[in-house]
């Protein structure tokens, strides 16, 4: 029976454990799983509409990244080139899933306009729970532009849609969420208070 040799790495030594997962260290696998799970699972969140979602999308990019770990430039920030690996395995999970969706459509009518004072009262998971109630198309659009920095021309090219499709969803998605705020901020500070809109 064949037994293969674990490799010797540090749990404090980032780039030794990846060495190991590169030699498919089974324990260096878990190592490096457990000190970026929480990471990875905040950038899937944004992208899906559940955490098993979410969970299922990270599993698969993972998987990426130890099959892909022998393009890791050695040189360069770990977080940033796992970062861009998820964000892809998520892009990809919605173009596998929703490409039906991209033409999901919502009424524009008025343009909420939500201040800075508002948000503040906002803490960051109500938001990214807000973002997670748009659709998959709205949310995957909104997220690569706003967060991940994708043109919306680049983003029609990476989901293969129209670019007028893409900046109609991005417009609905702003609006979308703007609402969803608005809600969420008279939800719970119940003020009733009307907040102030304007047209396109």
């Amino acid at each position: 029976m064949f037994f293969r040799k674990s490799s010797t790495f540090a749990d404090n030594d980032l780039l030794s454990v990846i060495r190991a997962c590169r030699a498919n260290d089974p324990r260096a696998q878990r190592t490096l799983f457990k000190q970026f799970f929480g990471y990875a699972k905040s950038i899937c969140l944004r992208y899906t509409s559940s955490v098993e979602e979410a969970e299922d999308v990270l599993n698969e990019g993972f998987l990426k990244a130890f099959q892909h770990l022998d393009s890791y430039d050695e040189t360069l920030p770990f977080k940033a080139w796992l970062r861009t690996i998820l964000v892809n395995t998520s892009i990809s999970h919605y173009r596998k899933n929703h490409r039906q969706d991209q033409h999901s459509s919502l009424e524009m009518g008025e343009q909420v306009a939500v201040n800075d004072d508002i948000v503040d009262q906002i803490a960051a998971e109500e938001i990214l729970a807000l973002v997670q109630q748009l659709s998959p198309t709205y949310r995957t659009v909104f997220m690569m532009h706003v967060v991940d920095g994708y043109s919306l021309h680049e983003i029609a090219g990476i989901l293969n849609h129209n670019e007028a499709t893409v900046r109609s969803n991005y417009a609905r998605a702003r609006q979308k969420l703007q609402l969803l705020i608005k809600q969420a901020y008279h939800a719970k500070t119940g003020s009733t208070a009307t907040i102030p809109y304007h047209e396109n």
